[in-house]
């Protein structure tokens, strides 16, 4: 009871005339920023933070987190359009929703891409408001073991369950792998395959990896698919709506994604890119159709955008009540916290519970706000396939480098854009998977680093890997990924023999 009273006078605040024009205004930017490849919800909020003064704590924590939530409505958009995530959490929805595209349902694509992202914020904000504490208690137990398992296990699905055959998203997972220990080793402070470049020693942003296999390569690609006469995509749409067949399709694993997004995204580190490619990976697994998925299933497009969605809520957790940022985005907020004299932690509900539940109640009314915005914009955002193929890839590489710069400002990365950019066409000429590729760039060095302090722990010890009830469940968690498909291909094959005989 005293939890909804919190709620119900922090809902007080969020409808204020002013209140609601700031968390419009942050969804909005929100959307747009997600839509543009490389620039991230944390970018838009890190554009936000001097203006944070001047709103005042509650107005701009309300602001960034519209720009924060709004971000995953938008990545979708330019991913279902133009086969170009604009951040890594609306990757997965590049699987079907561009196949969709292709096929002429573009407009259930942007439609069910709304519809189940509202419906993720709304499950994921109704979480967080009864079950927040203990979800960072839980997430504590997740120590550098934990982790590294996770890791694995979120790694070995992605390519096990990828398009294709299997041993190439292992491979791809590898190549990943290697990419992430470019730089300066964390602990040892070795450079690592730098080759004497001074800016590889940071490291290669994994943006850049995404921006350069996904719009480059799908360029290169478009290329030659005109070059072959191949089928153009969609550019007539009629209503921005889904039926009620396709509504069917999607009820449950929107209701099965929500929950499981929110739980991954408040992992310190997880995020909405795990919650989304692990989401997606699961309604493959229990899909009574697996074979369409990659090839336009509209359920692979409403699992990852609900689970992404709700991670960017979970995400929150951690960093209210533990001041762990569950996310990059939300490790700008954090600063602007401290910016503001506000300390994340147990005693901020205590100390400020007005301006905590004022955010949280915010989540419910932008989510509102964004899913009235986000569908009846996406009739004017399909328009963009109109365009001839000779403007629209011109405009899709100048975004691409607009938005590489402007993640470290450095030259550099347009060669690394370059580079990754053919390293995608031939990996999509050679059908091998890029999404595990992907996953491993993005979390490689938190893996690494995870391995490495689980070990210096253990005194050398690999028990430490399995010495934990967490850690035995998430490596038969991996087993069973590996193993799972290999034994329904098995008994898919058995049936069809007995079919035909």
């Amino acid at each position: 009871m005293e939890t909804l009273n919190f709620l119900f006078q922090g809902l007080g605040i969020a409808i204020q005339p002013l209140n609601i024009l700031w968390v419009t205004i942050g969804g909005i930017l929100g959307t747009v920023i997600g839509m543009l490849p490389g620039l991230g919800p944390a970018t838009g909020v890190a554009v936000l933070l001097p203006l944070t003064f001047v709103m005042g704590p509650t107005a701009s924590l309300i602001t960034m987190a519209g720009v924060y939530y709004g971000a995953m409505y938008g990545g979708s958009r330019s991913s279902i359009l133009i086969n170009t995530p604009g951040d890594g959490a609306a990757v997965a929805a590049t699987f079907d929703g561009y196949p969709m595209t292709l096929k002429g349902e573009a407009e259930a694509a942007l439609a069910i891409s709304a519809i189940a992202s509202f419906i993720g914020g709304v499950i994921a904000t109704i979480l967080m408001v009864a079950v927040a504490l203990p979800v960072a208690r839980f997430a504590l137990k997740f120590g550098p073991a934990e982790y590294f398992m996770l890791f694995v296990f979120a790694l070995s699905a992605t390519a096990s369950m990828s398009k294709g055959d299997s041993l190439k998203g292992f491979i791809a997972t590898l190549l990943g792998l290697m990419i992430a220990t470019i730089g300066i080793d964390g602990q040892s402070g070795i450079k690592r395959f730098t080759f004497g470049i001074l800016e590889l020693e940071a490291g290669i942003d994994f943006l850049v990896v995404i921006i350069a296999v996904f719009a480059l390569g799908e360029v290169f690609k478009s290329f030659r698919n005109i070059a072959e006469g191949h089928k153009k995509a969609q550019t007539k749409f009629g209503k921005i709506w889904i039926s009620m067949a396709q509504w069917k399709r999607c009820i449950w694993p929107i209701l099965r994604s929500s929950p499981f997004g929110f739980f991954i995204g408040a992992l310190p580190g997880a995020g909405g890119t795990m919650a989304s490619l692990l989401s997606y990976n699961n309604e493959k697994n229990l899909s009574d159709h697996p074979e369409e998925f990659g090839k336009g299933a509209i359920e692979g497009v409403a699992a990852p955008e609900s689970a992404n969605n709700a991670a960017s809520v979970g995400a929150m957790i951690p960093m209210l009540t533990l001041g762990i940022p569950g996310s990059g985005t939300t490790a700008v907020m954090m600063g602007a916290l401290l910016m503001l004299g506000l300390q994340p932690g147990p005693m901020l509900f205590q100390q400020q519970s007005t301006i905590v539940w004022a955010l949280i109640a915010s989540m419910f009314v932008g989510n509102i706000i964004l899913a009235f915005i986000n569908i009846p914009m996406a009739g004017a955002l399909v328009r963009v396939l109109s365009v001839p193929p000779k403007i629209l890839y011109p405009i899709v590489l100048g975004l691409a480098f607009v938005g590489t710069y402007a993640i470290s400002y450095s030259v550099i990365d347009f060669y690394l854009l370059i580079i990754f950019g053919v390293v995608g066409y031939f990996l999509s000429a050679a059908k091998v998977p890029a999404t595990p590729l992907i996953l491993a760039v993005i979390i490689g060095n938190d893996m690494e680093q995870s391995f490495r302090q689980a070990f210096v722990i253990s005194n050398g010890s690999l028990k430490i890997f399995f010495a934990s009830p967490l850690c035995i469940v998430l490596f038969a968690l991996t087993i069973i990924s590996i193993v799972g498909p290999v034994v329904r291909d098995f008994i898919v094959k058995r049936k069809n023999i007995a079919a035909k005989t």
